[in-house]
């Protein structure tokens, strides 16, 4: 289990309405296994790669609780996601607590409804651009650490 940020040290902020990290406590971090070379052998893959570095719920599970009171976050922790802000998807660092904080519901979101993530759709589309050589994976990591909402135009994408 990783260490978290000191309880309170945290402060979510918002663009467009959206919740983001607090680029002090969670700037991001990549995982020294992937690279542009080795693309194919690691998130371009067929078969998955994810499911195979993703420490287990019971890890992630304390971390989450830690993490929300590092954020003060006080709501429903079904309703918050543990995430990356580098997907592993894009090589982001599975466990690394620069890249992992507990996020809020989206805007709009029913209290009891679950993991309500608009960001995720965007790393499935900035993944495929990098796994078809439409953008390289270091501005992918760039765009989506930067402002997930702006990613895809940041790199050309709409």
């Amino acid at each position: 289990m990783q260490k978290q940020p000191q309880a309170g040290s945290c402060h979510f902020r918002q663009e467009k309405g959206e919740p983001l990290e607090d680029r002090a406590c969670t700037p991001g971090a990549v995982s020294p296994a992937v690279t542009q070379e080795n693309l194919k052998s690691t998130i371009c893959r067929k078969g998955g790669y994810t499911s195979g570095i993703r420490p287990s719920t019971s890890v992630t599970g304390k971390e989450k609780a830690l993490n929300a009171a590092s954020y003060g976050y006080k709501g429903r922790m079904g309703d918050a996601e543990y995430d990356h802000p580098i997907s592993l998807q894009l090589g982001g660092d599975p466990n690394d607590p620069r890249n992992l904080w507990v996020e809020p519901p989206d805007p709009g979101h029913k209290a009891g409804g679950g993991v309500n993530d608009a960001k995720d759709p965007v790393e499935t589309k900035l993944h495929t651009a990098v796994c078809a050589g439409k953008v390289t994976l270091t501005a992918a990591q760039k765009a989506i650490v930067t402002d997930w909402s702006t990613a895809l135009s940041s790199v050309g994408l709409g």
